[in-house]
């Protein structure tokens, strides 16, 4: 069968065709503004991209098109493909129909940390030999690919709350059905489909209906708005995680820190400590993954100590805190932070792990959420640890350079704040004053106009 892809490079369709290829499938697909890790991804599989999108693309004509839910009426492809009655369906419908059906599904959803929990309890899984499937909406640094077919009765997935499609309103999720269910946390978010937190915790609240009883879900043990959702109806065992004394009495599982930066901390189960997690990963919000992924794992039959030695060896996620560069001191990382809290805690992780020394934040407010400038009143509160932050207003945001110079005429004595409306004009502001040792993070769910391969050029150049 020949399977065309509409919307191909974002993370879940570019999955989505992984999978595709492996059952067999010729499999092409169209997109715009292509860029790595999935354009690389995608390319290596073998899998035909097309730059923009045209009627002709669906020459000869494909046996099903997969319309992701980035696509809209009016574009010339979608025009197209409803014209011509080409057979099509959303993502999410042909993931649930052709592989999750008759499968032990592992879910992650949240606000936050999705991709990399569901990378960690993947690791879990491999490690303990049971060969799953996966969907992750990412490429995590210890499998070859985003997505595979696995060997085994188990499918771990990211389960995103945005819709399916331009015809299917549902959130993503819905099709899944998942036995084990992560969530994360849950705050208001892709203000573009959703009018208010509460429409947000509806959606989650029907992904809880469709856990079996059997099932369970995995939540943290404060979330005021997941204590909404699931007051809406649950019918299924769920197991709280903390950390510290954040809530009184016992809990299911506890991480109590043995370092500040959450890259040592020991596992605790109904009270009785299993082992010690030394890892890479930082903040914590990753703690607060790890109990996750080691409570879901347990779940299926992985005992905790075994959970905790395979996230010891764990390596992470491409564009999650990922150190691109170490350049006479300089260092550069990658972070896909798409909301104020997620800048927060990443930086909370980062200043833990430096202490002092100099943090420069490059952020580049690009979800539809932040563009409508939804989160105007946490966005520069959220960078707070960085000592210097550079706002990339590349989509033209008329309320953000405003927003910065009201900011800075109220807190003089605040961090510093800059707006600058192009790549190089951002990468010329960094290195004119530079210090050393520092620590530049770029914060983008988005390409940040290839900034990250053109700072660390200019380091180069520089430092030689």
């Amino acid at each position: 069968m020949h399977i065309h892809i509409l919307g191909i490079c974002g993370t879940f369709m570019g999955s989505l065709a992984v999978l595709a290829r492996e059952l067999g499938h010729t499999v092409t697909g169209s997109d715009q503004g292509v860029y790595p890790p999935m354009s690389t991804q995608l390319e290596a599989q073998g899998i035909s991209l097309m730059s923009g999108f045209s009627p002709e693309h669906l020459e000869p004509k494909p046996d099903l098109v997969l319309i992701g839910n980035a696509m809209s009426r009016g574009n010339p492809e979608v025009e197209a493909v409803l014209n011509r009655n080409i057979d099509y369906m959303s993502g999410p419908e042909w993931l649930a129909r052709e592989l999750l059906r008759h499968r032990w599904v592992l879910a992650v959803a949240g606000t936050h940390g999705k991709t990399t929990t569901t990378a960690m309890l993947l690791w879990i899984l491999d490690q303990a030999g049971l060969a799953p499937g996966y969907l992750v909406g990412g490429v995590p640094k210890d499998f070859p690919v985003s997505a595979r077919l696995g060997d085994s009765d188990f499918f771990v997935i990211e389960a995103d709350e945005y819709d399916s499609a331009f015809f299917d309103k549902r959130s993503k999720f819905i099709h899944y059905r998942p036995r084990t269910l992560i969530l994360n946390n849950l705050e208001f978010d892709h203000a573009d489909i959703f009018d208010n937190v509460d429409a947000i915790e509806r959606q989650f609240h029907h992904l809880v209906r469709t856990v079996p009883s059997q099932g369970l879900i995995i939540r943290p043990s404060v979330d005021t708005h997941l204590d909404n959702a699931l007051s809406l109806g649950c019918w299924s065992q769920v197991q709280e995680a903390a950390i510290g004394s954040e809530v009184p009495g016992t809990t299911d599982w506890r991480a109590e820190l043995l370092s500040e930066d959450g890259s040592r901390f020991m596992v605790i189960h109904h009270e009785q400590p299993v082992a010690v997690v030394k890892w890479s990963q930082t903040g914590l919000h990753n703690v607060r993954n790890a109990l996750a992924a080691i409570s879901a794992a347990r779940h299926v039959g992985v005992t905790p100590d075994h959970a905790v030695a395979a996230l010891c060896r764990f390596s992470g996620v491409k564009r999650r805190m990922e150190l691109l560069a170490d350049i006479n001191g300089v260092k550069v990382y990658d972070d896909f932070a798409h909301h104020p809290t997620a800048i927060e805690t990443t930086l909370e992780g980062l200043r833990a792990q430096v202490g002092e020394e100099p943090v420069i934040a490059l952020i580049e407010p690009r979800s539809n959420t932040m563009k409508q400038g939804v989160h105007q009143h946490t966005l520069l509160p959220s960078a707070a640890l960085a000592d210097r932050v550079y706002w990339a207003n590349l989509n033209d945001m008329n309320w953000l350079p405003d927003l910065v110079s009201a900011w800075q005429l109220a807190n003089p004595e605040s961090r510093q704040h800059l707006v600058e409306s192009t790549v190089q004009g951002l990468i010329d502001r960094v290195l004119a004053d530079l210090p050393s040792p520092c620590h530049i993070v770029t914060m983008s769910n988005g390409g940040f106009g290839g900034i990250h391969g053109k700072l660390v050029a200019e380091l180069e150049r520089i430092h030689g």
